[in-house]
C-alpha cells in the first residue's frame, strides 16, 4: 500500500485509485463534520473526560428534584451523596447507580467534610435545611468546589457577607436555588417593569402562604443511623422528634424559626428575589420594613427608597406576583403564567436599546455552564444574599412588632440597637464558627 493510501483509506479489490482517494477524502470530511452526538462523545461536555463530577449534600425531599434533572444529563455525573442520616445517603447513592446502570461508582457519606475531601468532585449541591446552608457552602468553597445552594441562601443577615467574600476570594461559582429567574415568564415580567412599560410603579403585591404554628413535640428515640446532634448543628438543643427533622413542604422543620425563616424565607426567597430583579436591586434592597398591623398597616410591607411598596397579600391575588404601575399591571406566576394590562405588553418585543435581562432558561444549565466558563450565574451569591436579607428583615420587623429602617449600602439597621441584635443568631457549641 502506498503511503498516501494509508492516510486516505484502504483500496478494495476492483476499486480504482481515484475512487479510493475520493472515498478516503469523504471519510476525512465526514469525520471533521461528524454528527453532533459523535463529536460530543469524542470531545464535548458529555465525554467521560469532560463530565463534571457532582456531590449531593443533604439527601431529602428537595435533593430529589435536583437528582432527577442531573441523572438525565450527560455532561455531569453524581459520584457522591451525603446525609447525616446514613440510610438517606445510601438510598440516594443506590438511586444514582440504578439510573446509571452501574455498581460501586457512587459513594455515600454521612458528613460533608468526608465528601468535600475528595479531589475529584467539581461541584456540590447543598440541599440541607436552611440552618446548614452557609456552613456547608463555605466549607465547599474553601475545598475548591463550586456550589449550587438551595434558597434562602442564609439563615441570618450576617451570614451572607462572609459567604459572598469567600466566593470572591476563592474564585468559586455559587448559584442560589431561586430557579424562577430561569423562567421566561418571570424574566419577561421583570423586563416589562424594568423598562417602564407599565409607567411608574405604584406598588407590588405577592402571596407567600403560611405554615402552621410550630408544634410542641414530645421526645422520641433517635434512630440509630442518624447523627441528630449534627443535624441540629448551631441551633438550640431540642428533643428529637421525627416531625421536627422532616423535610415536608407543608411543615416539618420549616415551621420552626430555629431552622429557617418560615414563609418569608421559603416562598419569600423566590418572590422577593424576582421583585429585586425587576427593580434592579440585586446589589441593594429596601429601606423600611413594616409589620402587618402596625398602626393599621393591613399587610406585611417593605418600602424601597423610590417609594415603591411591596405588600404580602396572602389571599385574593390572581397571581404569585402583581406589579401595578401608572400605565398598566403585570401578573406573573409559575407554570408560564403571564398576563398584562394592556394585553399587548405580554408579547411586545424589546427594542435593542431597551433593558434585556440575563437570559437563562434552565437553572441547572446555567450553573453547570458557569462551572465551565467561570462566568457568574443568574442567581449569583451576592444576589442570593441580598434577596435573603429582604426575607430576614421582614421577619425581624414582625417578631419585634415594629418598623425597622435599613441602610442597604452599609447593611445595618438604623437607630435600633435591639433590632440590630437580630441580624445574627447565637450558634450552639461546638458549631459556633463559620
Amino acid at each position: 500500500m502506498k503511503p498516501q493510501e494509508k492516510l486516505i483509506g484502504p483500496r478494495s479489490p476492483g476499486m480504482s485509485r481515484r475512487t479510493a482517494i475520493g472515498t478516503g477524502l469523504k471519510g476525512i470530511l465526514a469525520l471533521s463534520l461528524a454528527p453532533q452526538y459523535l463529536r460530543a462523545a469524542l470531545s464535548g461536555p458529555g465525554a467521560p473526560s469532560n463530565r463534571l463530577s457532582i456531590g449531593l449534600i443533604g439527601n431529602g425531599l428537595i435533593c430529589s428534584s435536583h437528582f432527577e434533572a442531573l441523572v438525565a444529563r450527560d455532561d455531569c455525573r453524581i459520584v457522591a451523596t451525603c446525609d447525616v442520616r446514613r440510610s438517606k445517603a445510601a438510598a440516594m447513592a443506590a438511586r444514582a447507580e440504578a439510573a446509571y446502570g452501574t455498581s460501586g461508582t457512587v459513594v455515600a457519606y454521612q458528613y460533608p467534610e468526608q465528601l468535600l475531601a475528595r479531589g475529584d468532585i467539581d461541584a456540590v449541591f447543598v440541599c440541607t435545611p436552611d440552618h446548614w446552608h452557609v456552613a456547608v457552602a463555605l466549607a465547599a468553597i474553601r475545598a475548591g468546589k463550586d456550589v449550587y445552594c438551595e434558597k434562602p441562601l442564609t439563615l441570618s443577615v450576617r451570614e451572607g457577607r462572609p459567604l459572598v467574600n469567600a466566593a470572591r476570594q476563592y474564585g468559586r461559582i455559587l448559584q442560589t436555588g431561586t430557579q424562577q429567574r430561569s423562567n421566561a415568564s418571570f424574566r419577561k415580567a421583570a423586563e416589562i417593569v424594568r423598562n417602564g412599560l407599565i409607567g411608574d410603579l405604584k406598588y407590588i403585591r405577592t402571596s407567600l402562604g403560611e405554615f402552621p404554628d410550630a408544634p410542641n413535640l414530645p421526645e422520641e428515640p433517635i434512630p440509630g443511623d442518624f447523627d441528630y446532634d449534627r443535624w441540629l448543628g448551631p441551633t438550640p438543643w431540642r428533643p428529637y422528634n421525627e416531625r421536627r427533622v422532616r423535610g415536608d413542604y407543608g411543615g416539618g422543620w420549616r415551621c420552626f424559626f430555629e431552622y429557617g425563616g418560615r414563609k418569608n424565607g421559603d416562598w419569600g426567597a423566590h418572590h422577593f428575589d424576582i421583585i429585586q430583579w425587576a427593580l434592579g436591586m440585586d446589589e441593594s434592597g429596601p429601606v423600611r420594613f413594616i409589620p402587618k398591623g402596625w398602626e393599621g398597616t393591613p399587610y406585611q410591607t417593605h418600602v424601597y427608597a423610590s417609594g415603591v411598596r411591596v405588600e404580602r397579600v396572602d389571599k385574593g391575588l390572581k397571581s404569585m406576583i402583581e406589579f401595578t404601575g401608572t400605565k398598566g399591571t403585570v401578573w406573573v406566576s409559575r407554570d408560564d403564567y403571564l398576563e398584562t394590562d394592556p394585553p399587548s405588553l405580554a408579547k411586545r418585543p424589546l427594542s435593542p436599546d431597551e433593558v434585556h435581562l440575563y437570559a437563562s432558561n434552565d437553572h441547572h444549565d446555567d450553573f453547570l455552564g458557569a462551572v465551565r466558563t467561570r462566568q457568574r450565574t443568574i442567581s449569583d451569591v451576592e444576589t442570593g444574599h441580598r434577596s435573603a436579607t429582604v426575607c430576614h428583615l421582614n421577619n425581624i420587623a414582625a417578631r419585634l412588632n415594629r418598623p425597622i429602617q435599613w441602610d442597604p449600602a452599609a447593611e445595618v439597621i438604623v437607630g435600633d440597637e435591639v433590632a440590630s441584635t437580630y441580624l445574627t443568631r447565637t450558634r450552639r457549641a461546638p458549631y459556633g464558627t463559620l
